[in-house]
């Protein structure tokens, strides 16, 4: 299984150094959602720019989740 990479962004990219092994790029679209729900659970407002951005084995960039989607 291919392991895919979730960096935190907000200008500043935290590197997600251990990553995650899944099936394809929809699962790892899809844990990306779940991780963005986990976070605005945890912490309802925060910075309107920062994304989980899934960074696939290659080093390709898979998908951008945004946190805080209606943030302004």
């Amino acid at each position: 299984m291919p392991t895919y990479y979730f960096d935190m962004k907000d200008g500043v990219p935290l590197r997600d150094r251990s990553g995650l092994e899944l099936v394809s790029d929809g699962a790892a679209i899809a844990h990306s959602k779940n991780l963005a729900e986990q976070a605005r659970r945890e912490k309802p407002k925060g910075h309107p720019d920062l994304r989980i951005v899934v960074i696939d084995e290659s080093g390709r960039e898979v998908h951008r989740e945004q946190i805080y989607p209606d943030a302004t």
